[in-house]
């Protein structure tokens, strides 16, 4: 690991560095609490899509890079990939003395400058260069020749990014799942703190479920989303998903009538939805999965993969049905599963309160100093 300079907690100036800044997702969350860490922090990113994220964030001072330049960046934004390198290596952070970084793409890649200690809150290394890339660039997906064309251009990021790790001081990931990912790919070893929730926003409601279950998520081919709406029709219940991408023309074709594919919602309608389901369900091998916390917080199970984060989160048979498989049949069997638990509202609600915003904020604190304290 590097060594890095004395850097006071107080320090001269501190930028925040994100990957990119298109809606309140998980990563969002994460970057709120930070904002809140440092209100007069600014915030690095390639790509910002102006009112697409919270107030907490929109009061910072954004710079953007080259990419926001490019044409339809607010769709388009996930094909300047290979621009990527260029873009968060051409920020300036001449004089800036404490960088904090949340990645799951190119953010941690910055290059900071002999006096500035860099600490990187992972949210994954790179999916599409690492493990998942027949999920986003799989001949069924892209065709033989674009993934011909892909190969060797994720081969060559997956390069870069195992190179550039070491621009970071130290990594901070968001399950023990991911610090295995850092060790992997990395040869890092990493701090676990889990992602913020909003306890206090998202309880139970009280009122028994409808007979819907629902998804939270980003419609990006790795979650999988398929699996949740072919275990739905199999299974002959109704489908909620919440969350737009890339891929909601497919899902939407595949979907027919059998499922409401609902875009992006307040937060107020989607605590009533996770409120009113029979259980949330998460088909993908996800990081951690904020959204799991969130549905428990509202005293509603969750049925997902039982592989990465979900595993830290779910507990089998109290808090929802763990799948073996990412497959409908798999899935629907769960789903099958989870409507005869007994489920414990108050339980569920008390396990999601391990995972509040104080808790994270008071912890990421705790590790930036004793980081920084160690680097003197």
């Amino acid at each position: 690991m590097r060594t890095g300079p004395s850097v006071p907690m107080d320090a001269r100036r501190v930028v925040l560095v994100h990957d990119w800044l298109t809606g309140m997702r998980g990563g969002e969350k994460v970057l709120e609490s930070l904002c809140r860490l440092f209100p007069d922090a600014d915030i690095l990113t390639l790509v910002h899509v102006p009112g697409s994220v919270s107030r907490t964030i929109e009061s910072h001072r954004i710079r953007t890079s080259i990419v926001q330049r490019f044409p339809r960046r607010a769709r388009l934004y996930r094909h300047y990939l290979p621009f990527y390198p260029a873009a968060v290596e051409g920020f300036d952070l001449d004089d800036v003395d404490l960088i904090i970084s949340t990645s799951h793409c190119a953010a941690k890649s910055v290059v900071p400058t002999g006096r500035a200690f860099h600490l990187c809150y992972c949210h994954s290394p790179m999916r599409y260069a690492w493990d998942q890339f027949d999920a986003y660039f799989g001949r069924e997906r892209i065709g033989a020749a674009g993934n011909a064309v892909a190969r060797p251009v994720m081969a060559w990021l997956a390069r870069w990014d195992r190179a550039t790790a070491g621009r970071v001081h130290h990594f901070v990931a968001n399950s023990r799942f991911v610090a295995g990912r850092i060790s992997r790919y990395y040869n890092r070893a990493a701090s676990v703190l889990y992602p913020p929730v909003d306890v206090e926003f998202f309880t139970p409601g009280g009122a028994p479920p409808d007979a819907y279950f629902l998804v939270v998520s980003a419609l990006v081919p790795y979650k999988r989303i398929d699996v949740a709406i072919q275990a739905a029709r199999q299974l002959g219940v109704r489908l909620k998903i919440v969350g737009t991408g890339p891929d909601h023309d497919r899902l939407s074709a595949l979907a027919g009538s059998d499922a409401d594919l609902l875009g992006a919602v307040d937060p107020h309608t989607l605590r009533d939805l996770y409120r009113g389901a029979q259980a949330l369900v998460l088909p993908a091998e996800e990081d951690f999965g904020i959204v799991v916390v969130e549905s428990m917080a509202c005293g509603r199970p969750v049925v997902a993969l039982g592989r990465g984060g979900a595993t830290e989160t779910v507990e089998p048979g109290v808090s929802g049905i763990l799948a073996d498989e990412p497959t409908p049949g798999a899935f629907a069997a769960a789903m099958s599963a989870v409507r005869d638990m007994n489920v414990d509202a108050a339980r569920l609600a008390a396990r999601a309160a391990e995972f509040s915003t104080r808790r994270f904020e008071a912890g990421f604190t705790q590790i930036l100093q004793d980081r920084m304290a160690a680097a003197c």
